[in-house]
């Protein structure tokens, strides 16, 4: 369990392949550099490519979920716009369509259940760092243990996790549990009953735990 169990704490729904998740976790940095007191994250994952899935589970690459050539070109636009505002010059642009963030939030979901919050946070940015900075797949075993162990996880827990249906399936009760409560895009930032969705500045998120 964590250390600090009575931190305040920001609700964060996100999907490890949303660009936008990525850029608004780097606004959530700078607002977090504003304050005195650190604030910890309570990620809820989000399944960005539900509608994509079949009922084995996979991703059906050519189903139909209304995101087409001229939606990923606007969305690389908008990326390119915000990594100039937030100093994300190492992201890469690749909007990483082909790659399925399942796994990688099995095994997160299973860091934050299992270890201390610092060591899921190392974790949890690790994932995103390989798949934005390094453009690795992390919906690789062999990637997510590597990135595991340098987190100081047990690379045996995360085999097991990812091989755990009733971990799987506890995790799409987390999808549709998010779902239920309003959520239909990430990021969403949820504090105290209000929320913020998208990677809004970190003016909006002090607005948002500060009400200033």
């Amino acid at each position: 369990m964590s250390d600090s169990a009575d931190a305040e704490t920001v609700t964060i729904f996100s999907d490890y392949v949303c660009p936008f998740c990525y850029l608004g976790r780097r606004s959530f940095d700078r607002y977090q550099e504003t304050r005195e007191e650190e604030l910890e994250i309570d990620w809820h994952p989000f399944d960005l490519r539900s509608q994509k899935r079949g009922l084995d589970g996979e991703i059906d690459q050519s189903a139909d979920d209304g995101k087409d050539d001229e939606y990923f070109e606007q969305a690389k636009q908008n990326v390119q716009r915000l990594k100039e505002r937030y100093d994300a010059d190492e992201m890469s642009l690749d909007i990483a369509r082909e790659v399925d963030s399942l796994p990688a939030q099995v095994a997160s979901y299973y860091v934050k259940q299992h270890y201390d919050h610092e060591t899921w946070l190392e974790f949890d940015e690790a994932i995103f760092a390989a798949l934005w900075h390094d453009t690795r797949d992390i919906g690789d075993e062999e990637v997510l243990v590597d990135l595991a162990e340098d987190a100081g996880i047990d690379s045996e827990e995360i085999r097991s996790a990812l091989d755990d249906d009733a971990l799987r399936e506890e995790l799409r009760g987390k999808f549709t549990e998010a779902q239920q409560q309003g959520v239909t895009g990430v990021p969403t930032f949820a504090y105290d009953g209000y929320g913020a969705r998208g990677a809004v500045p970190p003016e909006q998120l002090k607005r948002l735990v500060e009400g200033v």
